[in-house]
């Protein structure tokens, strides 16, 4: 599992871009690059790391569950992912 700190400053990221989504297209489209730069960094969407919603694992991480495949793994097997089944042939 990811250090507490780190899930922490994810989420905080990820509150800063929600916030300034709008500033930062109105000011993208009216070209005026000397306001986005005085926009706090972590504003920027390009910060923002892909992390597991369980572990806050940043590798392995599977974008059509949000999870790890450490944990993708755990759940399918326990059944807790409807419509997965381990592939046997």
């Amino acid at each position: 599992m990811a250090k507490k700190s780190i899930i922490a400053r994810q989420a905080k990221r990820e509150a800063l871009v929600a916030k300034f989504a709008v500033k930062r297209a109105a000011l993208k489209a009216a070209g005026d690059y000397e306001a986005l730069d005085k926009l706090p960094k972590n504003a920027s969407p390009v910060r923002l790391k892909n992390r597991c919603q369980l572990t806050g694992r940043p590798k392995g991480y599977m974008r059509y569950f949000g999870l790890s495949r450490i944990m993708f793994r755990d759940m399918a097997l326990n059944g807790k992912i409807p419509g997965v089944k381990k592939a046997s042939w």
